[in-house]
């Protein structure tokens, strides 16, 4: 027998969007017509603008390795836009760096600041790659579950209860993923203080700080006097549409981005060039496109907070940002992955269960209205009907 693979990555679970993601596809093989609401996409192809910008740096030769920061000039794009839409300052040659998604800028942050033992608290639920990057820096992820009696509110006192000597980051997520609920300022700086006093990080995940929907967010860390304590993660992915892209960027100070930046040269070295110069443009080039589909999200929110207002049995936090809703089915029999299984097989709508996303989220599901407006209509029409033809029955 070969020898037994690494306790970091045996510890690490496969996510149950992606579980749900494959049977979806699956079942579309055989040619069924399923409302897909389980992945976090915008529908909505890249704006032209960005795509134009994108091909004419590649036919006029800009293929080649970038610094392993990323392109100054858009270094620069982005600490405008931190600054201007953030109220965030991060200095864009030694503040900044640029990388394969955000999801590489949390992989990078987690390796920095959390050594092999210490802990990483994670209020949840929450979107569970935290919990396996935490595995993979060979740091022990906490669970601090919310209460989904006041609908997932950042609760600053479970979160300090849970902080210790062993603590290296505390990750918060607003507008979170997946209940969309935008934290409150006071509670978040309540949160980093403790942090600060505990000689941690706050790990700030902001990529869907451009879809909030009841006013501006300001970013965590331009919220705080300790502003070097606090990691901040932006996206193209979902504000511009770009998640093919593959592009996103972390800030903070410059003696932790300095050893980030470093140690990229061992993982992607560098982000694709290609999508840099699609990144400057949507940064920079017209901002309509952007705006038009923030206004089609809003749109979508509230028709998806009425239908859920209107069908008996159905509850969810209101969504607040980003672009999710998570459905209470706690009364349902069985399991949020059962749950979610049957409503596809039986009924042709996908959804993630919301077990997936921490022990907090069972009974949940999360639903994407990252989708057309007659799309969410047909799958909401056929959670009604499981609902009405009693698919699940109560345990209450």
């Amino acid at each position: 027998m070969p020898p037994e693979l690494t306790e970091r990555v045996r510890a690490s679970d496969r996510s149950s969007i992606r579980h749900m993601f494959d049977l979806a596809n699956r079942e579309e093989r055989t040619g069924r017509d399923l409302v897909r609401l389980e992945v976090g996409e915008p529908d909505f192809d890249t704006p032209t603008h960005i795509t134009e910008a994108a091909a004419e740096a590649a036919r006029a030769g800009h293929t080649h390795y970038t610094p392993n920061a990323g392109l100054l000039e858009l270094r620069e794009a982005i600490s405008r836009t931190l600054a201007g839409k953030h109220g965030l300052e991060a200095e864009p040659e030694n503040e900044i760096t640029v990388t394969s998604g955000g999801m590489e800028a949390l992989h990078l942050a987690m390796l920095a600041v959390a050594d092999p033992g210490t802990e990483v608290l994670v209020p949840t639920p929450t979107w569970p790659n935290y919990l396996t990057q935490a595995h993979l820096a060979d740091a022990r992820p906490v669970e601090v579950p919310l209460n989904p009696g006041d609908g997932f509110a950042l609760d600053p006192d479970r979160v300090i209860d849970a902080m210790s000597d062993a603590t290296a980051a505390v990750v918060l997520c607003t507008p979170s993923n997946p209940t969309g609920r935008v934290y409150d300022p006071a509670a978040i700086e309540r949160v980093v203080e403790a942090a600060v006093a505990n000689d941690a990080y706050v790990i700030a995940d902001e990529v869907y700080a451009g879809l909030t929907y009841d006013g501006p967010g300001s970013s965590i860390a331009a919220r705080t006097d300790a502003p070097e304590h606090v990691l901040t993660v932006h996206s193209c992915s979902k504000t511009y549409a770009m998640t093919g892209w593959r592009i996103g960027w972390l800030s903070g100070p410059e003696r932790v981005i300095s050893e980030v930046t470093k140690i990229r040269e061992s993982t992607t070295a560098s982000t694709s060039s290609v999508s840099q110069y699609g990144a400057i443009a949507a940064l920079t080039g017209p901002q309509e496109p952007i705006e038009a589909m923030g206004e089609a999200f809003a749109e979508r929110r509230e028709y998806v907070v009425d239908r859920i207002e209107g069908i008996d049995g159905l509850s969810a936090p209101r969504p607040e940002g980003a672009f999710y809703a998570f459905l209470d089915v706690r009364e349902w029999e069985g399991t949020s992955l059962a749950v979610a299984e049957s409503l596809l097989t039986d009924y042709g709508v996908v959804c993630a269960p919301g077990g997936g996303f921490g022990e907090a989220g069972e009974g949940f599901l999360r639903l994407s209205f990252a989708n057309d407006l007659g799309r969410l209509e047909a799958g909401f029409d056929r959670i009604e009907r499981a609902i009405e033809e009693e698919a699940f029955e109560s345990v209450g």
